[in-house]
């Protein structure tokens, strides 16, 4: 059988204004298998517009349980889009990864964390009239935070904020969420540290 995969975010997981198989999730798990990495398509828990202390409500409610192979968390940009304190995102971001480990069997080394990335370069910010240097500062300390509790246990890290910042053209028709192509871009970033993560995994 294949590896499993769990897949826990928002819009950005769910891929909003992109077709299923252009999700980065599903992406990086046709990357790993064109790359020997027998991971099954993900199990994708995630929709647009959830905080961290939705996405835990979500996860009571779905009532997943362990053990998965790999469990990827990319959260957080709603609680900064609703303007909460980072101390606040902590603490919930730190409970949500907490439970990405358990449900990856208690190994933070099969639990994939990926940065949030920079909606303040989107025509929707511009448009909007909100200030998009305070959101970079916003998530860059967002993701100061997110890092820092993912490397604390020993779970895996991927910033591809700077691909959203540097590739901001890369937009789904609503202006405001990626494409498939920056999603791609996102997969392929992600691709050799998830790869290394699952190169001793055997699959059963």
């Amino acid at each position: 059988m294949p590896l499993s995969y769990l897949a826990l975010g928002d819009s950005y997981t769910i891929g909003e204004s992109v077709p299923a198989e252009g999700r980065w999730p599903v992406q990086l798990a046709a990357a790993l298998r064109d790359a020997g990495t027998p991971l099954g398509d993900p199990v994708i828990l995630a929709t647009t517009g959830w905080t961290t202390d939705e996405l835990a409500a979500a996860m009571d409610a779905a009532g997943h349980a362990p053990p998965w192979d790999l469990v990827s968390l990319l959260i957080g940009v709603n609680n900064q889009y609703r303007s909460r304190d980072v101390d606040g995102y902590r603490t919930e971001f730190r409970r949500l990864l907490e439970r990405a480990i358990a449900l990856a069997a208690g190994r933070a080394d099969r639990v994939l964390v990926l940065s949030i990335p920079d909606w303040g370069v989107t025509p929707f910010a511009r448009d909007s009239g909100r200030d998009t240097a305070r959101i970079a500062a916003e998530l860059d300390a967002y993701n100061a935070t997110a890092r820092e509790e993912t490397l604390r246990p020993g779970a895996h890290w991927v910033d591809i904020t700077p691909i959203s910042r540097q590739h901001a053209a890369l937009l789904a028709d609503d202006g405001l969420h990626p494409s498939a192509a920056q999603y791609a871009l996102w997969a392929k970033a992600a691709l050799p540290t998830a790869h290394a993560m699952l190169a001793t995994m055997p699959a059963t």
